[in-house]
């Protein structure tokens, strides 16, 4: 059985034997692969497509929204980073809320985080399935979209070394393609662009900074964390890190610095090339800011990138729901038949495709039910953040810093109170959003459908003890 707390105590003195050095030297994800990992599953339809209602309703201040969002990632992503290194066991987040705030919590958060990314994922394989049609129009969205799972979940039980040389190329190709825009705008900005004159400010010289006030902008910070979500599959791949101690906390950093610098340079080169009230959430902000300069060649090219881009997202999201569906079943909290004793999760893996593949047609048959429960998955991901941060509040004040003095959180408590606020903030403001408000319902009623099913499963267990324990004497005996 693999470890799956954190336990301050017994890791005092962490010093692998020089076997054991040697071993994680030539095993496991290094650096890049797990910084790749991280931007294939963050860079994805969401911020080439989703970014387009954040810069709506905030005008040029959606920069301080991405701002503000890379700094709250960079904060949760430490706080995650400081209980990893400690134990880089199966499960993470899932498996320390589990320790801190008792089993209860553990079972809620996996089961939820798994749910809300299960139907975000579907509705992903929809909407590559919608741009593959631009091409292949006599096949059905159905079967592309089952398809696409389905190529999606046989990838991933090739394991996590195969599986992140594939997704450093998509996530390659996706930076290359945000590389080129950030060139290909700064050139038309600049005047250097041939044939093109000067853009300098353009749309931003008649645009007021928060065209929609302060409202406007909190109101894009929910699409803003919505574009920088999936990078916790760095926690969730830490049991399979080449020397996690080192590889974790160099890996965050990368992919902070990497997601931030990108996301912010990219809005600012975007904004003087098109008015923010021209650009909303139905066309790419990239295709529509080049098509009006005059570069319709862009549409095409977009196409590619959205689905590579997608198709990146779901395998790395596909890494993370085997493993989380692993330490459900390792801890008792999911079906014993999905314990997997190999290094690749493959029961949790064919599970979490199969559960996709059903949310696929159930939506497909109810498109307002599956809309509905579809919107939960960001309830789902920002209650995953809000329960990260409460852990490591909780346990940092009960246990201190982690061994070697890898305490990196800088002004605890006060920064991991103020961003757990703020999480919690981003969580109470769907309620009040029309086109969030049935998420923020379906997320709630899902957390409380777990809480009930984990109080149903302890009573019955609870009940099931005693006449278990009235057969361990005969079967000792034997």
């Amino acid at each position: 059985m693999r470890p799956t707390g954190i336990r301050w105590a017994v890791l005092r003195n962490p010093k692998p034997t020089d076997k054991e050095v040697d071993v994680l030297k030539k095993q496991g994800l290094n650096v890049w692969q797990l910084t790749m990992l991280a931007l294939g599953t963050v860079i994805g339809g969401s911020f080439f497509l989703g970014c387009g209602a954040a810069i709506h309703a905030a005008g040029p201040s959606v920069v301080l929204g991405f701002l503000l969002g890379g700094v709250l990632v960079y904060f949760i992503l430490t706080a995650l980073s400081e209980m990893t290194v400690a134990n880089p066991g199966i499960g993470s987040f899932r498996a320390f809320a589990g320790q801190v705030f008792g089993p209860g919590m553990g079972f809620v958060v996996g089961w939820t985080y798994w749910t809300g990314m299960v139907f975000a994922m579907s509705s992903e394989a929809t909407a590559v399935s919608t741009l593959v049609r631009n091409w292949f129009p006599s096949i059905s969205i159905a079967w592309l979209g089952a398809g696409i799972i389905a190529a999606v979940t046989l990838l991933n039980l090739l394991g996590a070394r195969k599986l992140s040389n594939l997704e450093s190329f998509l996530a390659a190709f996706k930076l290359f393609a945000i590389l080129a825009f950030i060139l290909i705008a700064l050139l038309l900005v600049t005047g250097l662009f041939p044939g093109k004159a000067a853009v300098w400010l353009g749309a931003l010289k008649t645009e007021p900074f928060l065209p929609g006030g302060w409202k406007g902008l909190a109101g894009s910070m929910l699409v803003v964390m919505f574009t920088y979500a999936g990078f916790e599959v760095i926690g969730l791949a830490a049991s399979e890190a080449q020397d996690p101690q080192h590889t974790i906390p160099k890996a965050i950093r990368s992919t902070v610095a990497v997601l931030v610098g990108l996301y912010v340079v990219f809005i600012i080169l975007l904004l003087p090339l098109v008015p923010t009230e021209q650009v909303d959430e139905t066309t790419s902000p990239l295709v529509l800011a080049l098509q009006k300069n005059g570069l319709s060649w862009a549409g095409n090219a977009m196409n590619v990138v959205l689905i590579t881009a997608i198709l990146s997202t779901m395998l790395a999201a596909m890494f993370a729901l085997g493993r989380m569906m692993r330490s459900l079943a390792e801890d008792h909290m999911a079906p014993g038949w999905l314990r997997d004793k190999h290094d690749v999760p493959y029961r949790g893996i064919v599970c979490s495709g199969v559960s996709m593949l059903a949310a696929l047609r159930f939506g497909l048959f109810f498109p307002k039910v599956y809309l509905f429960l579809i919107s939960s998955g960001g309830f789902a991901l920002l209650f995953s953040y809000a329960v990260i941060m409460a852990t490591h509040i909780r346990f940092r004040r009960k246990n201190g810093c982690p061994p070697n003095g890898n305490c990196q959180l800088c002004g605890f408590p006060y920064t991991s109170i103020l961003v757990l606020l703020a999480l919690l903030a981003a969580i109470g403001s769907m309620s009040f959003l029309a086109d969030q408000r049935t998420g923020f319902f379906a997320g709630l009623g899902m957390v409380v459908l777990y809480a009930l099913c984990y109080f149903a499963l302890h009573l019955f267990r609870g009940r099931a003890r005693p006449s278990n324990g009235s057969n361990r004497g005969p079967t000792k005996s034997k």
